[in-house]
This record gives structure tokens, C-alpha cells and sequence, in this order.
């Protein structure tokens, strides 16, 4: 599960990235709900980092409760299976 969880927040840290050159440039963009997808996969840390570290999504609030959520969700999700 590690291996899996390091390679998502790799991924998702890198779209994010991506995504805010592309922003930056004024071409085709990822949509939020690839951006949230990646993140409810497992990708919190590197979607979070990436938001930071590009200034990317921090301002925009509708996406920064969307992302609140799902950080949520995969808190549930991951105390749930610790548990179990």
C-alpha cells in the first residue's frame, strides 16, 4: 500500500504542477475533477504540497472545499481500513 500511496502523491503533486504551467501559458487545462480524483486516490499529501508550492487552487474557494472533502473522505476511508 505504501508503494502505492507514494506513487499517487508523486502523480498528483506533478499534475498539479502541470496544470498551473498550463494555466500560466493559457492552454488546455486538467479539469478539477481529475485534480480531486487524484487526490481521493490517495494523492492528499502531493495535492496538497502541489497547491502550495505552485500557488495553484489556494484562492479559489469552491475548489478548496471540494478538496476538504475528500480530504475527509480519505481520512474515513484510511481509519476504516487501518481498523479493519
Amino acid at each position: 500500500m505504501i508503494p502505492f500511496l507514494l506513487i499517487m502523491n508523486l502523480i498528483t503533486f506533478g499534475v498539479f504542477g502541470f496544470d498551473k504551467w498550463q494555466a500560466q501559458k493559457h492552454q488546455w487545462r486538467i479539469s478539477e475533477n481529475t485534480l480531486l480524483l487524484l487526490s481521493i486516490l490517495g494523492g492528499i499529501l502531493g495535492a496538497a504540497s502541489g497547491m502550495i508550492l505552485f500557488n495553484h487552487k489556494v484562492s479559489k474557494k469552491s475548489f478548496l472545499m471540494k478538496f476538504i472533502l475528500v480530504v475527509l473522505i480519505d481520512l474515513v476511508f484510511f481509519y476504516r481500513l487501518i481498523r479493519h
